[in-house]
C-alpha cells in the first residue's frame, strides 16, 4: 500500500484476555490487518490501527501486547479511553460488564464496536442506541454469522430467488461443552451462571435475529423451551458450581410470510451433522442445507422421489442426490471483514447497517425466548422503536 497517504487510528479493545476477544478480534482482525499493511479506504488513504489494550490481568495483557509487538496496554478503562489517537472502543468483555463500559465510552466521545449482546436487557439495549445517536457517534455491533462462507452462500440463493416461496427452516447449533472435571469445559463457566449473563438464550438469539432476518425475514413471534441440562459444573479453578443459567433452548419463530423457522441450541448435544451448525431451508423451487463453510442445494427439478418403507433398509444416499454451491468469492475471516466495514464507516462515512438498534433487536428475541419459556406460551415481536 505503499505511495498512499497513512492515519492512525488507535483503538481501544476492553477484553482481549477473553477467548473471542484475543482469538477473533485482536489476532485474526486488528493484527491482521496491521500486517496487512492496513486498510485501504475509498479515497486511497491507509488506515491503520493502532490497539490499546485493556483487561483485568496485568501480567495476560503484558505478555499478549509482547507477543504481538504492541506497546499500549492497562487495566485501568477511563486511562484507556483517554488515550491520546484513541478514536474507537471495543469490548468483548462477559455480558454483565459491557453496558457501564460502553457508557463511558461513549460519554468519552469514542466511537463504539462491540460483541453481542450490547446490554443485558432491552431497555438497556435502547438506552445505548439513544446515547449514541445523541453523542453523534458512530456505534455498531458485531453479526460474524453472516460472514460465514456458508450463510453467504445462502445469502446469494435467496436473493437470486433460488427457493421460490420459503416454506421453512430447520437449524441446528451446538456440540457438547464437557463439564470440567474430566476433562477441562471449551467454554468459561461465566456462561453458565445468570447473574454473570450466561445462558445459551441470551448468548445465541442475538445470532438467530440478525440471521433470521437478514437472509430470510422479520420474526413475529417467538416460542421458546429452555433446559438447563448439565445442573452441575467445574470452572477454571477446578471447583465445582451450580449452574443457574440455561445450556440448551429450542425455539420456534414464525417469521413474515408464515415462514416457520425452528432452532435449537445446545452445549449439551453431540454433533451428527457436517458442521457445528447447519440451516435447512426449504422451499416450493428448491431446498438449500448451509453450515459454516458448506451449502448443498437440491432444485424440484432433481429432487427424487422416496417412498416410505420400514421393513426395508434404506436403499438411497440421499446426501448425494444434493449439489454443492460452488465458493465464486474469496471468503477472508468473517470477523476481520467485519472489522473492516466498520472502521471504512468511521473513517469515510460508508454505510455500516448493523447499528445498536439492531445490537437491540438481537436482544429483545433472546429476552422474549426466556419469557416465553417461563410462561409456556408464543410471544409477538413487536417493533422497536429507535
Amino acid at each position: 500500500m505503499a505511495g498512499h497517504e497513512q492515519r492512525s487510528i488507535g483503538i481501544v479493545m476492553n477484553g482481549v484476555t477473553g477467548r473471542m476477544g484475543y482469538r477473533q478480534h485482536l489476532v485474526r482482525s486488528i493484527v491482521a490487518i496491521r500486517r496487512q499493511g492496513g486498510l485501504r479506504l475509498a479515497d486511497g488513504t491507509v488506515l491503520l490501527p493502532e490497539p490499546v489494550l485493556v483487561g483485568r490481568d496485568e501480567a495476560k495483557l503484558a505478555a499478549i501486547a509482547e507477543e504481538h509487538g504492541l506497546d499500549r496496554w492497562t487495566t485501568d478503562l477511563d486511562e484507556a479511553l483517554a488515550t491520546p489517537g484513541a478514536e474507537v472502543y471495543f469490548d468483548a468483555q462477559v455480558t454483565s460488564r459491557r453496558e457501564e463500559s460502553v457508557r463511558r465510552a461513549i460519554a468519552a466521545g469514542l466511537h463504539v464496536y462491540t460483541e453481542k449482546p450490547i446490554a443485558e436487557s432491552t431497555e438497556g439495549a435502547l438506552e445505548l442506541a439513544r446515547l449514541a445517536r445523541a453523542a453523534g457517534i458512530s456505534a455498531g455491533v458485531v453479526q460474524d454469522k453472516l460472514f460465514l462462507p456458508g450463510l453467504r452462500k445462502l445469502k446469494r440463493l435467496v436473493d437470486g430467488g433460488f427457493f421460490g416461496q420459503i416454506l421453512a427452516v430447520r437449524g441446528e447449533f451446538g456440540y457438547w461443552i464437557f463439564e470440567g472435571d474430566w476433562q477441562e469445559a471449551q467454554r468459561p463457566s461465566w456462561n453458565y451462571r445468570a447473574a454473570d449473563g450466561g445462558g445459551i438464550t441470551s448468548d445465541m438469539f442475538c445470532h438467530w435475529r440478525y440471521v433470521l432476518e437478514d437472509i430470510i425475514a422479520p420474526v413475529r413471534s417467538v416460542q421458546a423451551l429452555t433446559a438447563t441440562h448439565i445442573p452441575r459444573r467445574v470452572d477454571e479453578r477446578g471447583a465445582g458450581y451450580e449452574c443457574t443459567a440455561d445450556d440448551a433452548v429450542y425455539g420456534v419463530f414464525e417469521l413474515d410470510g408464515g415462514i416457520v423457522a425452528q432452532i435449537n441450541s445446545s452445549w449439551a448435544t453431540r454433533v451428527f451433522r457436517d458442521e457445528l451448525v447447519e440451516f435447512q431451508v426449504d422451499g416450493t423451487e428448491g431446498s438449500a442445507v448451509a453450515g459454516l463453510r458448506r451449502c448443498r442445494v437440491q432444485h424440484r427439478a432433481t429432487t427424487p422421489k422416496p417412498v416410505w418403507n420400514p421393513d426395508l433398509p434404506a436403499g438411497e444416499d440421499f446426501r448425494a442426490q444434493w449439489q454443492e454451491v460452488p465458493d465464486n468469492e474469496e471468503f477472508d475471516n468473517g470477523f476481520k471483514r467485519q472489522w473492516e466495514l466498520f472502521l471504512r464507516h468511521v473513517g469515510s462515512g460508508e454505510p455500516f447497517p448493523w447499528d445498536f438498534l439492531a445490537g437491540a433487536r438481537g436482544v429483545q428475541l433472546a429476552e422474549l425466548g426466556l419469557r416465553s419459556a417461563h410462561e409456556a406460551r408464543r410471544l409477538p415481536v413487536p417493533e422497536l422503536a429507535p
